[in-house]
């Protein structure tokens, strides 16, 4: 009797624990998206909502709407169900984009696809999130009309993205795809994207680290074809307490044309100096201009309310700087190597205009205010003929000052003059 009676306190005792976990594995995957996507909003290009809300204790349901901050280019929704269990919670969604001011959708009306499935979990204890996206192939051909002959053969992908709070990665793996219009082709691929984003809460700071692969780029057409192998990208984005850093670097291994190498070599560049407080106002702007609605968020008036914040980055004086510049032409027999660096000069910013950008005059003055220098390390001898000097000279020194391009002390050649 004595064990009989210690039964149903127990079994009690264990649906009680039970449901304390299973309530809380809701509410704590409900506070970390939330929060995630709050972080998400913070970093500036996307408008993030969720629409359909159901909190369930059992199951959660939403769509998640991401939209770019100006224009309507296209509109991403992110269905999804999400079964708590006590220790993790299964989410199961669809993506379904749509395209342009009309909301045509992208799977469905203009590809015939039916719209992707993700899959995710969530682990309570770690906090953890692992999820895939897979991508399957079509072919889209046009039999009719001004765009009859062309046909876009995708042989699919698969996205997988996960981490924790603060801390996200995301890795891409696209199958080679043809886009060909009558005899003119266009493949790429194998594709590959590797992408890490950490940072603080609200996106005070962050890094985002991408590295992009392309290991081929064709076009063929019947008088040319060019075939670039190993496409390399590698960038990295650094907002810190000061400012907003850019460095990027592209791998070329081979541009191949007539079966002869036409160009390799690797870019490696750096924009530094855009200042972060202006930088965040300007953030902080576009999110309340999105909170009044899509009309709050075209045309000049926009662009005149943001004009203060946004000269406001450029007052510590932007710097473009090159790190490396390395390539080679077999075919022609040239190559460069040189670095060099590009400045803004930003005092008395504030008598610029970004409204009047477009007139001539408002150019000019933008231009007025580059200084900088390059050099061309042991340049070829026909480029300095074409440039009009002498024949021994081994390095090309460009200046930039206020705008005025000068090589090796000389004005430039009429034909280049007239490009400034």
């Amino acid at each position: 009797m004595r064990k009989e009676r210690l039964i149903v306190p127990l079994v009690v005792g264990l649906a009680l624990l039970w449901g304390i976990a299973q309530y809380l594995s809701g509410v704590l995957f409900e506070r970390e998206l939330a929060r995630a996507l709050d972080d998400l909003a913070a970093r500036g290009e996307l408008a993030v909502k969720r629409s359909d809300v159901d909190r369930g204790w059992l199951e959660s349901r939403g769509t998640l709407h991401l939209t770019p901050r100006f224009g309507q280019a296209w509109h991403l929704e992110l269905p999804f169900v999400a079964r708590h269990g006590v220790i993790s919670t299964r989410i199961d969604g669809e993506l379904r984009l749509h395209l342009g001011p009309g909301d045509r959708r992208l799977f469905g009306d203009a590809l015939p696809s039916p719209p992707p499935t993700w899959q995710a979990r969530y682990r309570t204890l770690g906090a953890t999130l692992e999820g895939h996206l897979t991508l399957a192939p079509f072919i889209v051909s046009q039999k009719g009309g001004e765009q009859a002959g062309r046909e876009l053969d995708f042989q699919g992908g698969r996205i997988t993205f996960g981490g924790v709070y603060g801390d996200w990665r995301l890795q891409a793996r696209l199958a080679p795809w043809r886009l060909s219009d009558g005899p003119a082709t266009l493949e790429a691929g194998p594709t590959t994207l590797e992408s890490r984003y950490a940072y603080t809460e609200g996106a005070y700071h962050f890094t985002q680290q991408d590295l992009l692969k392309v290991e081929r780029l064709a076009w063929h057409q019947p008088d040319l074809e060019l075939d670039a192998h190993e496409l390399v990208l590698h960038s990295r984005t650094v907002l810190d307490e000061q400012e907003l850093r850019v460095e990027s670097e592209l791998t070329l291994d081979r541009l191949v044309t007539a079966e002869q190498v036409l160009l390799t070599g690797r870019i490696a560049l750096e924009l530094s100096r855009i200042n972060a407080d202006a930088l965040r106002s300007v953030l902080a702007m576009l999110r309340d201009e999105a909170a009044r609605g899509d009309a709050a968020l075209e045309g000049r008036d926009l662009l005149a309310r943001l004009e203060p914040q946004l000269l406001a980055m450029l007052q510590d004086s932007p710097r473009l700087d090159l790190h490396a510049i390395a390539l080679d032409s077999p075919m022609l027999g040239l190559d460069a190597r040189g670095d060099g660096a590009l400045f803004f000069d930003s005092r008395q910013f504030a008598e610029l205009s970004l409204v009047a950008l477009d007139e001539p005059h408002e150019q000019a003055r933008w231009r007025a205010r580059l200084y900088g220098d390059l050099i061309w390390h042991q340049v070829p001898k026909v480029v300095a003929l074409w440039l009009g000097l002498p024949l021994d000279t081994q390095d090309l020194e460009i200046d930039v000052v206020r705008g005025r391009v000068r090589i090796n002390g000389r004005p430039l050649p009429p034909v280049l003059e007239r490009l400034q």
